[in-house]
């Protein structure tokens, strides 16, 4: 059996059908590997598909996103106990595998349910042949339980670096990359926390936009520890049965980001007329936060995506927000074409979204070290863009999601040797000033890198600039 793509001969059906969680999540597994959907967008158009009650969705969400994050270590697993290279095993066969492995290892599933089921979706979507090899090798598994998997698969791995990479299922480079990271803050001790909060769905978090949210309302949820704008919902679904959410006032949108567009908007007390720029708006998340920020002001907010597709997703997330101005143009033409113009541009760069793992757990197999070299070129330009359309005296919010260093201080180190007239503004204590409780951030550097681990948020790094004359 090969890992190839192409479509697989079906054995006849049985007369019980695949459970409808099992088979969306299945769906949405091979959609991640054959067509690179993201399992973030794929998912819920499922669940919705589907018709999912809530404990189906719930189930179908955990099968797809710990499947996917723990996919690396399952397939040490099955190699293992299948006696063969993964690259052997065909790949609508190993998706089913690695379903019933996460079963088995990590969720609270009786193991003659795990192998069952996961046989029984064999049966209506693999080969003949493949049903009794799904279930040897799931047999097999099955026969040890997760601490022992984790000695055994880890035994051999003297470097600590591969040995973490194997138990927490990330490339090792990525590991590297996060390790040196934690390093540059003298928090390199961190490093294994930060990798399992990596496998940890994070809560759901909601921003109410300031100037359309009021006392009155109410959405089930607690106030996130830092932004003053935040809610983490208590209990789990979907975020829409809340009026004030499918209304667009409340948004679902990470503290982290939140923080991010926070931190540019409150840098100083806004005076009417001023110009705002989001250079990269798409898909219109930090851009709506922003243009509410700028309309209780007096400011306007013009928000820039280079791709039509995405530009039409920002104009949908400001429909409530006529007056911002939303343009499709190249980010890294604006200084040139319009120099000296924002006082204040918060430039999300494209980044390879290492900070949101969490969140989008197929990201850590996408990626690889070219990624970010390609990105760094990109960044590079458009910060130069930037800083040319910023006002002497503006403030440019530099922001990743990711806290690679090569796109995060390198980036901003890179500017601030190439332009004389460009400084540094202290992030941290306008960060400060903004948080509802004290927040720890490490190093000593003036930007702010936020951490799963540490502050609960994806690891959005900020970076605020300002020129002179």
């Amino acid at each position: 059996m090969s890992n190839d793509k192409r479509p697989h001969t079906k054995g006849p059906r049985r007369s019980r059908p695949v459970t409808p969680s099992r088979l969306v999540a299945f769906e949405v597994l091979m959609a991640v590997d054959v067509d690179d959907a993201y399992a973030n967008l794929a998912l819920p158009a499922k669940i919705k598909e589907f018709g999912l009650s809530s404990n189906d969705a719930g189930l179908a969400t955990e099968l797809t996103y710990g499947t996917l994050r723990m996919q690396g270590f399952y397939d040490r697993v099955i190699a293992n106990a299948a006696a063969r290279d993964i690259d052997t095993i065909d790949l609508v066969v190993l998706n089913i595998l690695r379903m019933g492995v996460h079963q088995l290892l990590n969720m609270r599933v009786a193991q003659h349910a795990a192998v069952d089921e996961s046989v029984n979706l064999a049966e209506h979507m693999a080969s003949l042949g493949a049903v009794g090899f799904v279930n040897a090798v799931l047999r097999r598994t099955s026969r040890h339980d997760l601490e022992d998997w984790q000695e055994f698969i880890t035994k051999d791995i003297s470097n600590a670096d591969e040995r973490f990479a194997a138990l927490y299922s990330h490339p090792v480079w990525i590991v590297r990359a996060l390790k040196q990271s934690l390093e540059a803050e003298g928090r390199g001790e961190e490093l294994e926390n930060l990798l399992a909060s990596d496998n940890v769905n994070p809560r759901v978090t909601l921003v109410e936009l300031p100037g359309f949210v009021d006392a009155n309302d109410e959405v089930e949820g607690e106030p996130t520890k830092f932004s003053p704008l935040g809610m983490s919902l208590n209990t789990g679904g979907d975020p829409t049965r809340f009026a004030r959410v499918r209304e667009g006032v409340v948004r679902v949108q990470d503290e982290g980001s939140q923080l991010a567009a926070l931190v540019l908007s409150r840098h100083h007390e806004i005076t009417p007329g001023e110009k705002w720029l989001d250079m990269c708006a798409g898909p219109g998340g930090k851009a709506a936060l922003l243009a509410a920020e700028a309309t209780l002001g007096g400011a306007e907010l013009t928000a820039n995506e280079v791709i039509p597709g995405r530009a039409d997703l920002v104009r949908k997330a400001l429909a409530i927000l006529p007056d911002v101005d939303v343009v499709t143009g190249d980010g890294v033409h604006i200084g040139l074409d319009q120099p000296n113009t924002y006082d204040r541009i918060l430039l999300d760069a494209p980044c390879t979204g290492l900070g949101a793992l969490r969140r989008r757990p197929e990201a850590r197999w996408r990626k690889s070290p070219k990624d970010v070299g390609d990105l760094t070129a990109l960044q590079a330009q458009l910060l130069t863009s930037a800083l040319h359309a910023l006002k002497p005296g503006g403030v440019l919010a530099y922001v990743t999601c990711s806290p690679h260093l090569a796109e995060t201080r390198a980036i901003v180190e890179g500017a601030l040797r190439k332009n004389q007239k460009v400084s540094e503004l202290d992030a941290r204590a306008v960060l400060s000033d903004v948080a509802m409780e004290t927040i720890d951030i490490a190093g000593d550097s003036l930007s702010v890198q936020l951490w799963p681990h540490r502050h609960g948020t994806d690891a959005m790094f900020i970076s605020l600039l300002t020129k002179s004359e």
